[in-house]
């Protein structure tokens, strides 16, 4: 099987390629991680992650002066239904739009808005650090324990429209979509590639993962 991650200039891919393969060993080192920005690539490719770290208006420009990515994902998430995770930024770009040094326009493949979090005096913005969540029972999750500690850093959330797109959450002054989930779409707030034991096990459930 081939994994592609995405290049585009916007994301930390050594430390997301290096949690993949950790990944794909523990499950027999059968699967091949490959990083890339080639539509050709993305076309061979069995399962798609796309990291993301910056400002959600940059990382969509980034991705669109790509040529032929945005289309290719089109096809091959939307329309060919092939897995796919988004990583921070790289979830929150599954938004309709976010509202972050302006207005941008998402990708719109599941509906809400990015939005930033609300001002507390007790909770220092950006959210940055090890944060419990809590998550739906789902394949994804399977032989993980609720409330674990995952990896988070970002000043801002995806509001999600319809709650059956929740998969997990988290608290940080308000409540915070920690996970979301439509069909073959899968996106994170937080960061697997930082989160240790709990993030490798994440990323073998996608690595496992059939979405029906």
């Amino acid at each position: 099987m081939k994994i592609v991650i995405i290049n585009y200039g916007a994301g930390n891919l050594h430390s997301v390629k290096k949690s993949f393969e950790s990944a794909n060993l523990n499950l027999g080192g059968t699967n091949d991680i490959v990083i890339s920005s080639d539509a050709s690539e993305l076309k061979e490719a069995d399962k798609i992650v796309l990291p993301g770290v910056g400002s959600f208006g940059d990382c969509k420009q980034a991705i669109m002066n790509i040529d032929k990515l945005f289309e290719t994902l089109v096809e091959q998430i939307i329309i060919k239904k092939k897995p796919f995770m988004g990583i921070c930024v790289g979830m929150q770009l599954l938004a309709d739009k976010a509202h972050e040094f302006g207005e941008h326009d998402g990708f719109g493949w599941i509906s809400g808005e990015v939005i930033k979090i609300k001002q507390h005096p007790e909770f220092k913005i950006p959210h940055m650090g090890w944060n419990e969540i809590k998550f739906n029972a789902h394949p994804l999750f399977q032989n993980l324990q609720s409330n674990l500690d995952f990896y988070f850093v970002h000043s801002f959330h995806f509001k999600v429209l319809d709650a059956k797109n929740i998969l997990a959450t988290t608290n940080y002054s308000e409540p915070i979509t920690a996970a979301v989930i439509k069909e073959n779409i899968f996106g994170t707030q937080f960061h697997p590639e930082k989160s240790h034991s709990n993030g490798i096990k994440l990323i073998e459930n996608f690595l496992q993962w059939s979405p029906s």
